[in-house]
């Protein structure tokens, strides 16, 4: 199992293991080239998730607003994905192998 996500031409998160939730590739924290991310102050809250938290995604002058979201802490339902991080397909080119 490998994943890459894309944005504007470059890898920004890359992983050999990652968890597939409600059909979204959920990267771990550790996959992430952090230099490509910046939080907001977006939250949202999932009723069997928890609470998500939201990056900004740039790459070489082009962004995109909480292109990418993450549960610091979960509902016992949803632990394997704590601090796990998603993104909008419509924003960041997802690939799986």
């Amino acid at each position: 199992m490998h994943a890459t996500a894309e944005y504007n031409g470059k890898v920004i998160a890359e992983a050999d293991h990652y968890e597939v939730v409600e059909g979204n590739v959920y990267f771990p924290p550790e996959s992430l080239k952090k230099e490509y991310f910046k939080p907001t102050s977006t939250q949202t809250t999932c009723s069997w998730k928890g609470v998500a938290h939201y990056y900004t995604v740039e790459v070489n002058g082009m962004k995109d607003i909480d292109a990418a979201w993450y549960y610091p802490e979960t509902k016992p339902a949803a632990e394997k994905i704590k601090g796990y991080v998603a993104f909008y397909k419509n924003k960041v080119n997802i690939k799986t192998t």
